[in-house]
């Protein structure tokens, strides 16, 4: 066995005679194991955070989607839609029509998208999952689904007869027009849902067929604004959208699902990345403890080391022994703090110990990642103190 390495292991595990380093080298202990189990249970209390506030926007965001480089719209023949559905790895497409236009009901207005789908868009989308109140559009009707933020401003019920929803789109063309009136395409509407996803989501889109879109805006059947597509989780995502820029000829952008909300990504991954520097700074000042300790142990050891190298020990392998002490026990003691960590965040999610509304539990998530993380902050920093400490190791020291 390595000579330093053994005698690091006898240090650990046996006691000194002077019982105020017992004591330091307990709390140096207990400061890395309570440091790793709260660096566990932080990041995965924002890793849950994460995954519940992406929820809001995966209920109405695809996995891939497909806009025109060129402009507003492009068409789309059945030639393409079946190289889209032959694609491996594409489970789904929905065709899609997007347009700012304006919302009129009981003399009040509102500005929003309409958003023209067709019938796969259920297979593409989990939108249908979050209607409250009503039920989803069906084909070649004038009804629409709107989100309880708008159904909340207009004062708005379903199916009301008594007061008509109606939207107002600006017709194409050019020059001037005498006639205010005939500068908009006019429809009425009937509401028949109401989907509730979150404050910002629940204003943004008012759902109608594909048909009644393209007709408002004076399209083609084979005019759309996007195509939103539904992959399989294991797909190559990068091979997918090669072979969709070669069916357009590369005059589409293709986004996933992180493009499309990539300043929430990026906020997220910044709270992330604050809170993980916050506690490694945590960790860090627990870690003198550990400088404490070491050099408290050396001191205490002195006389065993003045015989060690007068036996013919090297100095370089008498400060090995204590960065492999402090080195171990920042292992072992990241080892019993991650597995205090670990129970704490499965009891969470399987026993929903926290709550933060009575019918809500604060979201944890347990990952492998995150086990890595913590152990490599740990040992890493771990390392880093005890190389400092075994740093007074010297030969003056022991004359």
């Amino acid at each position: 066995m390595n000579f330093p390495l053994y005698i690091a292991k006898r240090y650990i595990f046996s006691s000194s005679k002077n019982n105020a380093i017992n004591i330091i080298n307990r709390i140096a202990s207990m400061g890395i194991i309570v440091g790793a189990m709260a660096l566990f249970v932080v990041l995965s209390v924002f890793s849950g955070l994460k995954v519940f506030s992406l929820s809001f926007s995966n209920n109405i965001d695809p996995d891939l989607k497909i806009s025109s480089t060129l402009g507003k719209s492009f068409f789309i023949s059945p030639s393409q839609e079946s190289q889209i559905i032959q694609i491996e790895g594409v489970v789904s497409y929905s065709k899609i029509l997007e347009e700012r236009v304006l919302f009129t009901f009981d003399g009040k207005q509102e500005v929003t998208y309409l958003k023209g789908v067709d019938e796969n868009f259920n297979k593409v989308n989990a939108l249908k999952k979050t209607i409250y109140n009503g039920d989803w559009l069906k084909k070649d009707t004038y009804q629409v689904v709107v989100g309880y933020g708008i159904a909340q401003q207009f004062s708005m019920g379903l199916l009301d007869y008594n007061h008509y929803l109606e939207v107002l789109a600006p017709k194409p063309g050019k020059g001037n027009i005498e006639n205010p009136e005939e500068a908009f395409n006019k429809m009425t509407l009937i509401p028949v849902g109401i989907y509730a996803i979150s404050e910002d989501l629940d204003s943004k889109y008012v759902f109608a067929d594909l048909g009644l879109a393209q007709e408002l805006l004076e399209y083609k059947t084979n005019q759309i604004s996007g195509i939103e597509l539904k992959t399989k989780k294991d797909a190559d995502e990068n091979a997918i959208i090669s072979k969709l820029q070669t069916i357009f000829n590369n005059k589409i952008t293709v986004k996933n699902r992180a493009q499309l909300n990539e300043s929430l990504y990026k906020m997220l991954n910044t709270e992330n990345l604050a809170v993980y520097l916050i506690f490694t700074l945590v960790i860090v000042i627990a870690l003198f403890n550990l400088i404490g300790a070491l050099i408290m142990m050396i001191l205490d050891k002195k006389a065993n080391l003045k015989t060690l190298l007068n036996l013919g020990t090297e100095i370089k392998d008498l400060r090995k022994i204590f960065l492999l002490q402090g080195t171990l026990l920042s292992v072992f003691g990241g080892i019993i703090g991650l597995t205090l960590g670990i129970a704490i965040v499965l009891l969470q999610q399987h026993y929903e110990l926290v709550m933060i509304t009575p019918t809500l539990a604060y979201p944890v998530v347990f990952s492998l990642e995150n086990v890595l993380i913590v152990l490599a902050t740990i040992v890493t920093l771990g390392f880093i103190a005890s190389l400092i400490a075994s740093s007074r190791v010297s030969k003056k020291l022991l004359d």
